[in-house]
């Protein structure tokens, strides 16, 4: 599996032979120049919750490539107004797609779409593949998220978590501190850590925040835009 980091929230995942996109948000970061987003092919795009800074591009993405946007029934709905494929999910509810099994967990956080809509409750994706012969890999996207004890739930419902995706920037999300003991609470031991150093708001002391998980035993991922590791 190749995960390529997009910058703030964002993620391309080449995830059994399909090409997922979690959250994009390149056209407005300017920290995301090396990204040509005219080449962001994706075939499902993960949207965690209605923000800005994770839906901007999704429409125009989804409508290059006829791809299917994956979310809660509000976000779904209203890109279904705009003639762009979905499939709505809810809390507590799993999929099988061709790529594999998806579950929407929960996330603590608000979400609003670009026009004032409602948009519904954020939420994060569990994705995994059981199949024989495909990569039975399963990861943990958070998306923007406080500590909850909820994340305690994952490890008792989903497979075991090979790599979780969570926020550290704090303010607007858990801090790098937080998201050390959301680590322990999925019991997952490699983590990619995102959403930070976008805006003001949210840089953080990069050491500091890899040490923080380090004394956890927990290994803390940080990613240049645009660069991906294969797991």
């Amino acid at each position: 599996m190749e995960i390529r980091y997009l910058g703030h929230g964002g993620f391309q995942i080449n995830f059994n032979e399909s090409q997922l996109i979690i959250d994009p948000f390149v056209s407005g970061n300017p920290l995301a120049k090396s990204i040509d987003i005219d080449n962001l092919e994706a075939d499902y795009i993960l949207l965690t919750h209605g923000h800005e800074d994770h839906v901007l591009d999704a429409e125009s993405i989804a409508k290059k490539f006829g791809s299917t946007i994956i979310s809660n029934f509000e976000i779904v709905s209203w890109y279904g107004a705009r003639e762009i494929l979905g499939h709505p999910m809810n809390h507590g509810g799993k999929y099988r797609f061709e790529f594999g099994c998806v579950k929407y967990v929960n996330a603590i956080h608000s979400s609003v779409l670009p026009d004032g809509t409602y948009g519904g409750n954020p939420g994060g994706f569990v994705i995994w593949n059981d199949e024989k012969g495909k990569d039975n890999i399963c990861i943990y996207i958070a998306g923007d998220t406080a500590l909850t004890i909820d994340m305690k739930l994952i490890p008792e419902t989903c497979p075991k978590i090979d790599l979780a995706i969570l926020p550290i920037g704090d303010n607007f999300t858990m801090g790098y501190e937080d998201a050390a003991l959301a680590a322990e609470f999925v019991n997952a031991s490699k983590i990619i850590g995102c959403h930070y150093d976008t805006f003001p708001p949210i840089v953080i002391d990069r050491k500091s925040a890899v040490d923080c998980f380090r004394k956890r035993g927990k290994e803390l991922i940080l990613l240049d835009i645009g660069s991906q590791i294969n797991i």
